[in-house]
């Protein structure tokens, strides 16, 4: 128990608040970091005594055997976890009881079905969904343009944009986003398509529309060991949908291959605002890029789609910085960089509306997981029944109420 302050009513007495574990919890995991995102909550969950009910995603058998199988050759852990694999059903049969704590990270759809199966129970929920998370580049940041396109491409295609925090479109100001998406090019062939050749081996065609399935750019990407793949054909071939002419032009990339699920580096520009590519979160290798006029276009755009799970602001103005923060509303903010606010244990990770509710990492997942049990220890002899008796106890008077109201 972690003991409180206390005013002058209570001096007398012991005042702490002793975390209880909530009991019997489930987990569901996702599929894009199946093992990190399993291990993540179910840290803070066993550090909280909590009995736990985890159920990893259908969608990486690999992964979802592997804990199946080990966990529990763990006997100090397997008493407390409880691995139950599956898909659809599994999961509507699951939810069919009673938790104390639900934890799903995955899209709105399905955590709108586990909040209300978890309703009837009066059961707390932790929804981790994700959503359109936007890079804001301000005028400011003209000098370290190719640092920050460095940063947000790498952001953007870890895991092929597999990511729930990863950024979804990129708002620019006009006068540099050429410039930017000519650093974003070259920060992509630094990172894929050299693959350790000289730089004059890879093409530097205005557009990669241009470029064909057989240039060396792609092919040097194909056979990168630093990019990834989609994760099935049914999110492949959903992701492709998204770079038809309805969503906007492909300035760079746009090249695949359904047979290995192979996705390039893509970015789009003279993006359609209501296209298919603005509506939901990508969760993939497709960037928007979307140039703006004025810096109060940046925050009417942002604040005209729900609450994302992450704010990124590449700028060098502390005046456009805080007012971006203080009339935006965000899951979670980095400035001049991208989802690496996730990696601290120090500070809380969660969404807030669309993009989820309640919150995990470090102490925060032991928090989640735990019921903050207050507890008043009251001293019981004459001196503190004398004071029960001119303060607490009838009959009234005058003095004694005086007295009360400067206690409290």
């Amino acid at each position: 128990a972690v003991k409180t302050g206390m005013n002058t009513l209570h001096m007398l007495d012991g005042l702490s608040i002793k975390p209880d574990p909530l009991g019997l919890v489930c987990i569901i995991a996702p599929w894009n970091y199946p093992f990190a995102m399993c291990f993540a909550p179910l840290a803070g969950a066993i550090a909280a005594g909590n009995i736990v009910v985890l159920k990893p995603s259908e969608l990486t058998e690999g992964t979802a055997s592997f804990l199946a199988e080990e966990l529990p050759k763990y006997k100090s852990l397997g008493q407390y976890i409880h691995i139950i694999n599956g898909a659809k059903d599994e999961v509507g049969e699951i939810l069919k009881h009673k938790f104390d704590h639900i934890f799903y990270t995955g899209n709105g759809m399905v955590g709108r079905i586990v909040m209300a199966a978890a309703a009837p129970f009066l059961t707390p929920v932790t929804l981790e969904l994700g959503g359109k998370s936007p890079v804001i580049i301000h005028e400011s940041s003209k000098g370290y343009l190719e640092y920050a396109a460095r940063r947000v491409l790498w952001g953007k295609f870890v895991n092929c944009g597999q990511t729930c925090v990863a950024p979804d479109y990129v708002l620019v100001p006009q006068s540099l986003e050429k410039d930017f998406i000519a650093a974003l090019r070259k920060a992509r062939d630094e990172f894929f398509a050299l693959n350790g050749k000289e730089p004059n081996a890879v093409p530097t065609t205005p557009s990669a529309a241009t470029e064909p399935v057989d240039s060396p750019a792609f092919k040097a990407i194909m056979s990168s060991t630093s990019y990834s793949r989609i994760v099935n054909g049914r999110h492949w071939k959903r992701i492709m949908d998204l770079t038809t002419a309805d969503s906007g032009e492909i300035a760079i990339g746009g090249e695949s291959d359904e047979a290995t699920k192979f996705i390039a580096p893509t970015v789009l520009t003279n993006v359609k605002l209501d296209g298919p590519i603005m509506k939901d979160e990508i969760f993939g290798p497709l960037l928007p890029i979307i140039p703006y006029k004025n810096d109060s276009d940046v925050v009417s755009f942002i604040n005209a789609r729900d609450k994302p799970l992450a704010l990124y602001i590449f700028s060098h103005s502390k005046t456009f910085t805080e007012d971006v923060l203080s009339r935006t509303s965000s899951g979670g903010v980095t400035i001049n960089d991208v989802m690496m606010h996730v990696g601290s244990t120090y500070i809380p990770f969660g969404g807030v509306g669309e993009s989820g509710m309640g919150r995990y990492h470090g102490k925060y997942s032991f928090d989640t997981f735990s019921h903050q049990r207050s507890i008043m220890h009251k001293s019981i002899n004459g001196l503190g029944e004398k004071i029960n008796g001119n303060s607490r106890y009838p009959p009234y008077t005058d003095s004694m109420t005086n007295l009360v109201r400067k206690l409290i």
